[in-house]
Parts: C-alpha cells; sequence; structure tokens
C-alpha cells in the first residue's frame, strides 16, 4: 500500500479546554437528558424504537399543533426537512410561488425549482415582512399550486408576523402553503391546523434544543393527498414520504434511522411538553425582548424595527470599521461564547432559541458582546446593558 497511516490529533486536543456557549443561530446548547440520550445506541427497527417513534409523533403534534397523521423525520439537517416537503409537493410543470425574505426563503425556491417547479418569485425588501395582500395579488394572477415561505427568516432575522392571514389567504386559492420553522417552532406561536399550513418543516437544532441532524416535517391531510397521488415520479429515493411511513407509520425498514439522534429528539420534545408551549413561549419573549432592550442600552443598534423582528434571533447592526467575523472570532477566542455572523446584512445574530434563553446564558452573553465591542474600540456601556437585562428579566 502506497498511502500512508495519516497522523491526526485527538479530539480532546482539538476542542476547546473551555466548552463554547452556543449563542448563535444554531445549534444550541442542549440539556444533560437530550446529551445522555445522544450517547445511546438501540435496535433501529424493534419494540422499542418503535415505541420511542410513536411518542414522538405524539409530542410532534402537540408541539406543531396539529392532529394530521403524516408527521415524518428524516436523518438530515433542518434543509434535508424542507427538501423532503419541497420535493414531495413539487414536480415539473408545478407552479410555485416562493416569498423570499432572505438566504433560507431563497432556498425553498432553489429546491422547488430543482424539482421542476414553475418559478415565481416575490422578493420581499430586506428587513420588511411579506404583505398578504401583495401575495393575495400574486396567487389571483399567477395561480400557483404551491407557496413557499418561512415563519422567521433567520439570515436577516426578520419575522413574517402576517403568517395566518397569509395561510387564509392560499386556503382560498387551493394553494398549498409550506412553511420553514426552523428557528420558530417551539419558541412562538404555530398553530398548524387552526391556521391551515399544509406542510410545516424544523429542525432538531434550534427552537428543540435537540442535536443537529434529525429532523420533522408535516402533512395536512390534503398536502398529503397530494403526494400520494402525485403524477410524476419521486426522484429522491431517501425522501420519498411514501416510502417514509414504512418505519415512521408500520416499524418497518427505509433506511437506517439515525438512533441515537432520534433519542436526542425524543428527550428535546419531552422536555417541550414538560415545559408546555404557553410557558415556552413566554419564556422565550421575555427572555429575547430583554436581551434586545439590553444591546440598544450598550450603545448598539437592532437591524430589524420591532414590528417585523424575529425575537428567535437577534440581529445587531455592525458600526462603521468593524468586521463581523472579527467580533465573533474574538467574543469566542477571548469569552468562551459562540455567535453568528450574517448571510449577506452587515450584521452579527444572537439565537434566542430553546437553552439559550436562560438568565445567566444572557448575562454572560451580553458581558462578552459589549466586551467584545470595547475591546475592538467601539465606545459601548457594557454596565448600562447589564443593568436593563436585569430590570427586563425580573419584571417577568
Amino acid at each position: 500500500m502506497n498511502i500512508a497511516v495519516p497522523h491526526v490529533e485527538q479530539l480532546n486536543r482539538i476542542l476547546p479546554e473551555e466548552p463554547l456557549l452556543m449563542m448563535g443561530a444554531g445549534p444550541v446548547p442542549i440539556p444533560a437528558a437530550v446529551a445522555a440520550a445522544n450517547g445511546i445506541v438501540i435496535n433501529h427497527l424493534g419494540e422499542t424504537m418503535a415505541k420511542v417513534v410513536d411518542q414522538v409523533k405524539r409530542m410532534g403534534r402537540y408541539i406543531f399543533q396539529t392532529e394530521t397523521e403524516w408527521l415524518l423525520g428524516v436523518a438530515g439537517p433542518g434543509s434535508a426537512a424542507m427538501e423532503m416537503a419541497v420535493a414531495n409537493l413539487v414536480w415539473p410543470g408545478t407552479r410555485v410561488l416562493s416569498v423570499c425574505n432572505g438566504f433560507f426563503s431563497d432556498r425553498l425556491a432553489e429546491m422547488a425549482v430543482r424539482a421542476g417547479g414553475e418559478m415565481e418569485k416575490l422578493v420581499v425588501v430586506d428587513g420588511e415582512a411579506a404583505d398578504p395582500e401583495v401575495i393575495a395579488a400574486y396567487l389571483k394572477t399567477f395561480k400557483p399550486q404551491v407557496l413557499t415561505m418561512v415563519q422567521g427568516e433567520t439570515s436577516n432575522t426578520t419575522f413574517n408576523r402576517a403568517l395566518p392571514e397569509i395561510a387564509a389567504i392560499a386556503a382560498e386559492h387551493d394553494c398549498l402553503l409550506v412553511v420553514d420553522a426552523v428557528c420558530t417552532l417551539s419558541t412562538m406561536p404555530l398553530e398548524m391546523d387552526n391556521w391551515g399550513i399544509d406542510a410545516v418543516i424544523t429542525g432538531g437544532q434550534k427552537g428543540l434544543s435537540s442535536i443537529p441532524g434529525v429532523s420533522l416535517v408535516a402533512f395536512s391531510d390534503k398536502a398529503w393527498q397530494r403526494v400520494i397521488n402525485r403524477t410524476e415520479p419521486m426522484r429522491h429515493w431517501t425522501l420519498d414520504a411514501t416510502l417514509a411511513t414504512n418505519f415512521w407509520h408500520r416499524a418497518s425498514y427505509h433506511y437506517t434511522a439515525p438512533v441515537s439522534g432520534l433519542l436526542a429528539l425524543h428527550e428535546a420534545m419531552r422536555l417541550v411538553c414538560d415545559e408546555t408551549l404557553e410557558k415556552r413561549f413566554a419564556r422565550h419573549a421575555v427572555c429575547s425582548i430583554a436581551l434586545q432592550a439590553a444591546i440598544e442600552a450598550v450603545g448598539l443598534e437592532l437591524y430589524v424595527k420591532p414590528r417585523t423582528r424575529l425575537n428567535s434571533v437577534v440581529g445587531i447592526k455592525l458600526p462603521v470599521n468593524i468586521d463581523g467575523k472579527a467580533v465573533c472570532a474574538h467574543i469566542s477566542k477571548n469569552y468562551k461564547v459562540e455567535i453568528s455572523g450574517s448571510f449577506g446584512p452587515a450584521i452579527v445574530r444572537i439565537g434566542q432559541m430553546g437553552e439559550q434563553c436562560r438568565a445567566h446564558n444572557l448575562f454572560r452573553t451580553l458581558h462578552a458582546f459589549g466586551s467584545t465591542f470595547k475591546d475592538l474600540g467601539v465606545s459601548v456601556d457594557v454596565p448600562a446593558g447589564m443593568a436593563m437585562l436585569e430590570s427586563k428579566l425580573q419584571q417577568r
């Protein structure tokens, strides 16, 4: 053999000596019960796994707020769930209207094009939310069969607040609505059945506070009828929703399931149910609004105006001559806190999803964040921000 044995370092020599606090746009910190479950391997087709899957579906119906039978998992990131939803509902000749607020809503549009859809993009000004009246006009003239959009655009921290109204308009035009809720599910209200959404997508690694790599998608009965009656063969084998029912509904083989990831997801969803959605939504709102007020008290400016601002991921404008990569690198190296850069706008982003929304995480993050800007030569008032954070959190 001519290929030499590679020399590699042990993980404990690569990873930081002190674990980093994950306060970016995902993945997020995971609870101890989730971490413990992720270290377990069981038979992916045994009776125990069948019980786990049944409970994941039952908890999923609560978290998605739906009675649909057609809740499925996929071994892959949130993008795999996006593609499962899109690829099963779109084929050559399908008219698709994609509401594009930013990077991830654009990704939905690209997936629809790759699936053969006839695409019409409704591009929304950066930092603005989708306008139901504009969408209604497109639905009337273009007559799409599928409409895709995000509830929260992670890339630029914009919130499509009018989602319930848009869903009602889509239903009036007999158009299936596909919603990316990767950063919003369990962090803010989303009522799949009451609002009339036909497919909802989420990943494990954000609001649910599980590990990356296992995601969920729920189809309404109306959407499922389109899936099983499609006129074009499904070109993806792994992402074929009808094949996925072998594992998710018949305890049978589709592919080797991500056993440890499913166990972790089970525990993450169990913790959501234990807390209840009502209390969880309130915790997220209090923590995010407190953090936003504190950032402004420090002397920095938030990127999106309040009426269209996403609470799940907070975008902060960068002062002139300050580079986002430098901010992220500095806070990570010097304060052991990870935040996220940008997909275009001159911003950095702090996540407020799941386990990120804890007072001790907020105080540590804000101090590290303000101190980073101070270290980089920006005049900020860290004590004022800390005081504001404390004041806002005490008001809950």
